[in-house]
């Protein structure tokens, strides 16, 4: 974020106290809805190992602004993870029509897999990653015989069918404040394991010679690859290497040796974030 500034009048006669001004009054506050194809990033968060979405995001502010300062986002994705409705919140000089700033951000962005959505203009009391009141994951996972050539790298693909009653009875046990520990990565920064998850759903369709299986995932905040360790264990039971008592003990055992094999990135999409009031207004 830009550095707040003060400017004293000490010089001018009608003052008669030193008078001091926050720079940050004088900027814009915007929220961003934010769609990218993870693939050829390495996460969200601008790194020196190669190219992430927010560098991405800032450079094309930089294009319009070039003292526009670093933006803040509602959850920090992994390498190769998808986001279907990322929240950002940037601050500008120039008062932007929220519009006009869309149409020139993608301008600027093209032809980067990353693409703004929506703008909306916002008080200063706003945070992309504090005010968010839910986050919302989807995973998508592919079963069918022959290889995936149209969706790869955008969904996990398995060669044989899973138990969708089995994988929700499941999922069931994951809902509600639980220590969840045994989901949780080895890396994660988190204070607590203990996180409260809102709702598991778990759906199929048909797709070209083969299933597709949705998981939907929500709750306020997640731990650092909860939701790929969830997949991963949910898939081990509809494929009936697991039972879902199965999944209880491992809950239960607090203990990441328990968790079953984490879901590949790929799969994985930041589907939405919710605020109390809406930013965008729906």
């Amino acid at each position: 974020m830009a550095h707040s500034a003060r400017l004293h009048c000490r010089q001018i006669p009608q003052l008669s106290k030193i008078c001091t001004l926050d720079l940050h009054a004088l900027m814009n506050r915007y929220a961003l809805k934010i769609e990218y194809d993870g693939r050829q990033f390495v996460g969200w968060q601008r790194q020196k190992n190669g190219p992430s979405v927010q560098q991405a995001v800032e450079d094309a502010l930089v294009g319009l602004e070039p003292e526009a300062s670093s933006i803040v986002a509602a959850g920090r994705t992994d390498s190769g993870v998808h986001a279907l409705g990322q929240i950002a919140h940037c601050e500008l000089h120039s008062g932007w029509a929220p519009k006009k700033l869309r149409e020139a951000l993608n301008s600027k962005l093209w032809p980067e897999p990353v693409s703004v959505l929506r703008v909306a203009l916002v008080g200063g009391e706003f945070n992309a990653r504090f005010s968010a009141v839910e986050r919302r994951y989807l995973y998508r996972v592919v079963s069918r015989r022959a290889p995936v050539a149209l969706a790869r790298g955008l969904v996990w693909h398995r060669k044989y069918e899973l138990d969708v009653a089995a994988m929700r009875e499941a999922a069931r046990h994951l809902i509600g404040r639980h220590d969840f520990t045994t989901f949780r990565s080895a890396h994660c920064q988190a204070e607590s394991p203990e996180k409260t998850l809102a709702l598991v759903n778990v759906e199929q369709k048909s797709v070209s010679e083969g299933t597709e299986y949705r998981f939907e995932f929500r709750a306020r905040s997640f731990l650092h690859r909860q939701v790929r360790s969830f997949v991963g264990t949910l898939e081990r039971v509809g494929a009936g290497a697991w039972t879902p008592s199965d999944v209880l003990d491992a809950l239960e055992s607090r203990d990441r040796s328990r968790c079953g094999p984490v879901a590949p990135a790929h799969g994985l999409y930041l589907a939405g974030v919710r605020y109390d009031p809406d930013p965008f207004g729906d």
